[in-house]
C-alpha cells in the first residue's frame, strides 16, 4: 500500500505548486473515516482510494482531482457529511465527491432501464465538473485490477458493464491506456478460454521473432539518424483483447495479423512527422490502403497520429505510428492530458499554473461529444433508448466526409447520408428526402466513405418515416427519427381527436372550445388540451366522458338499441340509421357531398389522420365505409358490407362517422381483395397476373389452394385506385376462358 509521503512525493514531481498540507490532511482524514473497513481481498479499504489516486497521480492531475480519489468513497461508505467535507477541503472537492457519491452505486447491470438511468446521473455529474469523469474511470480501473476477490457471478457482471460502458467511454475521451487495460481485464473474466488461447500464441510468436523487434527498432532509427531527424522510437505489443475482437471482426487467423507489433516514432512537431512519413515511405514499401493521417484530419477525442504499414526488415509488415511529443500525451492521456497544458497557450507553461476546473467549456472535440450525449439526454428520450444510442456512439469508428461549403464531419463508420444530415442539424434530418453523393444522386442508405462531398436535399413538408431508425447507424439520428416519429403520431391523434369532439360537442347543440377542454382537465387526469386530444384520437378516452366531464347536466347518451347485422344492404341502410353513420355511394352528386360533409375526411394511408384499412380485404374509394376506434391505433376503415363488423355490433361507441375525401389528382392506391377461380393447368397463374397488370393494378399478396381436381382458388390481395378500377380488373378476369368466377371478398 502506498504510503503518505511517497503519495506527495509523486505529485510533487510533476506539480511543484501542489499543496501539499491540502494533500496530507485528505490521506490522514480518509485514513481515519474508513477505519478497520475491509476490501473482498481482505486488504484495509484505504487501499483502493490510495490505489484510485495513484492512478490520476500517473496520469499527472491537479490535486484537487487527487485529493477527490482520496476522498470518494468518504460521503457513500463512511459517516462523514458533505458539509464536513466542504469545511475541512473547500467547496471545490466537496462538489467533486458529491457528484462521485451521487453515482457510487452505479450498478449498470441490473434491470436495463435502471442501467440507464444510472448512466444519465453519471453524465449529468460529468457535465458539472469533467474531473468527475476522470476519477471515476480510475476507480474503475482499481476494481478491475482487483476483480479475482470478487464473487464469480458479480465478477462477471461488473465485467460486461466495463466492456459496454466504462472502457469505450474511456476511448472516446482519448484515454487509450485505460480503455486497453480495461478491456484486457474484462476479456480475460468473460472468456477465459479465448484470453488463454491469445496470450499462448503470443508467447509462441515471441519465441519465433526473437530479435526481429530490435532489428527494426535499430533500422528505423538509422535511416532517421540520416536524414537527421530526432525521433524516439517505441515498439509495442498488442493486448490481447484487441488481437480478439479484431480477429473476430475480420474473421482472420492471428497469424495474418500485420500489427500485433506495432512502432512508434515519436518527434518534435508535426512537421517533422511528415519528414519521417517521407523518409519510410521512401525506404520501403508501403501496404496500399493502411495509410491514415489523423494528424491534418483528427478523431473526434482530438487523437492525433500518423498510420502506415510498410513491408520491412525480414519482408515482416510493420505498422508505424508517427506523432509529435504533444500528440503521443494526448493519445495516452485523452481528456487527462489539458492538464498539462491548461496553464499556458503554447503547452510550454509551468505545470499546475493558471489551474481551473476541466469543464465542458473547454475547447476539445471529447468534450464536445460529451455535451451532445447530453444533449441528447435532456431532450426527453426514455433511459432505455438513451443508453442504447449511446453504445452506438460509444463503440463505432469514424468515417471524415464533407458538406458542399467544406464542414467536415465525423461520423460513425457505416454511416449513411441520413446520419450525415442529422450530424449537421436535427431539422435537416427531419425534412431530409434525398442527397447527392460526390455530385451524383444516391440512396439514402448509401454508406458513406472517408472524404466523400455529400449534399442533402430537403423538403419543408418531409417528416422523416420511422423505417430510417433502422437504416441509421449514430445514436443522434436514431433518437431525432424516434422522437420526430412520436410526435408525428401525436399531431395526427391529436387532429383525430379534435375532430372526434368536434361532431361530438356539435350533436349536443355545443361548439368546441378549447378554454372548455383546460377548464376539465384536472376531471380527465389529463395534464393538457392536447394531451385530451391525442387520449381522444387514440381511442383511450371516450368522447362521451369528456362530453359528460364539461356539462354535467347533460343526460350521457344511451347507446342505441341496434338489430344483428344483416348482409342485405337494406340490413346494413338500417343499421347505419340506427347508428347515425352516413356513406358517400359510387357516383353520388354534389348534394350528397354536402349531407355527408359531417363525416371525417379520409384521404387514406398517407393523409394527416391515424387510419388503417381492415386486413380482410381493404376498402377503396367508392365502398360505403364505417370507421371503427382502435384504441392506441387509430380508426380502421371497413366497407360497410364487412363480415368482419359483427364483432362490433354491441360496441357502438366505436363506430365513427367518416367519408372519402380523395382529390381527383391523388394517386395513391387503395387495398382490395379478390377471390379467383381458375382452370388448373399452366400459365393460368400468369394469365391472371397479366390482366392485373395490364389492368394498373398491383398484386399485394397471393394465396392458392386447390378446391377440386381441375380448378385452383385464388385470393388475391390488390392495390387499385377506386372502386371503378377495381370492377374494370374484376370484367378483365371474368373475360378469360381460364377463369371460371371472380368476385370481391372480405373474409
Amino acid at each position: 500500500m502506498m504510503r503518505q509521503y511517497e503519495l506527495v512525493e509523486r505529485v510533487k514531481a510533476y506539480d511543484p505548486d501542489a499543496d501539499e498540507a491540502l494533500l496530507n490532511r485528505a490521506y490522514v482524514y480518509a485514513m481515519k473515516v474508513h477505519g478497520h473497513q475491509k476490501r473482498a481481498s481482505g486488504d484495509p479499504y484505504i487501499s483502493h482510494p490510495l490505489e484510485v489516486a495513484a492512478i490520476l497521480a500517473d496520469l499527472k492531475l491537479d490535486d484537487a482531482t487527487i485529493v477527490s480519489a482520496l476522498l470518494h468513497d468518504t460521503i457513500e461508505d463512511t459517516e462523514a457529511t458533505r458539509d464536513e467535507i466542504d469545511r475541512l477541503f473547500g467547496e471545490e472537492i466537496g462538489s467533486l465527491v458529491d457528484g462521485l457519491t451521487k453515482i457510487a452505486k452505479l450498478d449498470l447491470v441490473t434491470k436495463k432501464a435502471e442501467q440507464a438511468e444510472n448512466f444519465r446521473k453519471l453524465l449529468i455529474a460529468i457535465a458539472s465538473d469533467a474531473r468527475v469523469l476522470l476519477v471515476k474511470l480510475a476507480d474503475r480501473l482499481h476494481n478491475m485490477r482487483t476483480l479475482q476477490h470478487v464473487r464469480p457471478e458479480k465478477r462477471k457482471r461488473i465485467a460486461q458493464e466495463t466492456m459496454d460502458i466504462y472502457a469505450p467511454l474511456a476511448a472516446r475521451m482519448g484515454m487509450h491506456g485505460v480503455c486497453e487495460e480495461m478491456e484486457d481485464l474484462a476479456f480475460k473474466t468473460l472468456n477465459p478460454e479465448a484470453y488463454g488461447i491469445v496470450v499462448k500464441r503470443l508467447e509462441e510468436l515471441r519465441a519465433s521473432n526473437k530479435g526481429l523487434i530490435e532489428e527494426i527498432q535499430l533500422a528505423l532509427r538509422a535511416k532517421l539518424d540520416e536524414s537527421k531527424i530526432r525521433a524516439q522510437v517505441l515498439s509495442r505489443e498488442k493486448k490481447p483483447y484487441s488481437i480478439w475482437s479484431k480477429m473476430e471482426r475480420k474473421q482472420i487467423s492471428l497469424g495474418q495479423l500485420s500489427d500485433i507489433y506495432g512502432f512508434r516514432v515519436l518527434v518534435d512537431s508535426p512537421a517533422d512527422c511528415y519528414a519521417v512519413l517521407g523518409v519510410v515511405h521512401t525506404t520501403w514499401r508501403m501496404v496500399p490502403g493502411r495509410f491514415k493521417d489523423y494528424v491534418s484530419t483528427p478523431k473526434q477525442n482530438d487523437y492525433q497520429s500518423i498510420h502506415t504499414t510498410i513491408v520491412g526488415p525480414r519482408h515482416q509488415r510493420v505498422e508505424l505510428q508517427i506523432r509529435s511529443e504533444r500528440m503521443h500525451r494526448f493519445a495516452e492521456y485523452g481528456i487527462a492530458a489539458h492538464a498539462l497544458y491548461k496553464g499556458s497557450a503554447n503547452g510550454k507553461g509551468k505545470p499546475g499554473a493558471g489551474k481551473k476546473k476541466l469543464t465542458l467549456s473547454e475547447e476539445s472535440n471529447a468534450y464536445r461529444w460529451l455535451r451532445r450525449l447530453i444533449e441528447m439526454l435532456l431532450e426527453g428520450d426514455n433511459p432505455e433508448e438513451f443508453l442504447e444510442h449511446t453504445k452506438l456512439e460509444l463503440f463505432h469508428d469514424q468515417v471524415f466526409c464533407f458538406t458542399p461549403k467544406g464542414l467536415l464531419i465525423a461520423l460513425a463508420r457505416g454511416a449513411t447520408p441520413i446520419d450525415f444530415a442529422y450530424a449537421v442539424h436535427t431539422d435537416i434530418g427531419n425534412s431530409c428526402t434525398g442527397c447527392k453523393i460526390n455530385g451524383r444522386t444516391m440512396p439514402l442508405m448509401t454508406r458513406l466513405k472517408n472524404g466523400d462531398e455529400v449534399e442533402i436535399l430537403i423538403s419543408k413538408t418531409q417528416t422523416p418515416p420511422a423505417a430510417w431508425e433502422r437504416v441509421a447507424v449514430t445514436g443522434k439520428a436514431r433518437s431525432a427519427i424516434r422522437r420526430a416519429t412520436r410526435e408525428a403520431a401525436r399531431a395526427q391523434y391529436s387532429k383525430l381527436g379534435r375532430e372526434i369532439l368536434g361532431r361530438a360537442f356539435k350533436r349536443v347543440g355545443k361548439s368546441y372550445r378549447k378554454s372548455t377542454i383546460e377548464r376539465i382537465l384536472p376531471r380527465l387526469s389529463q395534464a393538457s388540451s392536447d394531451d385530451v386530444l391525442t387520449a381522444v384520437g387514440r381511442g383511450e378516452l371516450p368522447s362521451a366522458d369528456v362530453l359528460q366531464a364539461a356539462f354535467p347536466n347533460i343526460p350521457r347518451p344511451e347507446p342505441p338499441r341496434r338489430r344483428i347485422v344483416q348482409r342485405s344492404e337494406e340490413g346494413w341502410f338500417g343499421l347505419t340509421k340506427a347508428i347515425g353513420l352516413k356513406f358517400r355511394l359510387p357516383g353520388a352528386s354534389s348534394r350528397d357531398d354536402r349531407k355527408n360533409a359531417e363525416g371525417i375526411p379520409i384521404k387514406g394511408l398517407k393523409g394527416d389522420l391515424p387510419v388503417g384499412f381492415a386486413a380482410t380485404g381493404g376498402a377503396v374509394p367508392g365502398d360505403r365505409i364505417v370507421g371503427i376506434m382502435e384504441p392506441g391505433v387509430g380508426i380502421t376503415i371497413y366497407p360497410i358490407h364487412a363480415e368482419a363488423l359483427k364483432k362490433f355490433d354491441d360496441q357502438p361507441e366505436r363506430w365513427v362517422d367518416v367519408r372519402w375525401d380523395i382529390d381527383e389528382k391523388n394517386e395513391d392506391r387503395f387495398p382490395a381483395r379478390i377471390q379467383v377461380s381458375a382452370i388448373n393447368e399452366p400459365g393460368t397463374l400468369a394469365q391472371v397476373a397479366r390482366i392485373i397488370g395490364e389492368g394498373g393494378g398491383n398484386i399485394d399478396n397471393i394465396k392458392m389452394r386447390r378446391a377440386v381436381e381441375d380448378y385452383t382458388e385464388m385470393v388475391i390481395d390488390l392495390e387499385v385506385w377506386d372502386l371503378t378500377h377495381l370492377n374494370e380488373i374484376i370484367s378483365g378476369l371474368r373475360s378469360q376462358s381460364v377463369v371460371s368466377a371472380v368476385k370481391r371478398t372480405h373474409e
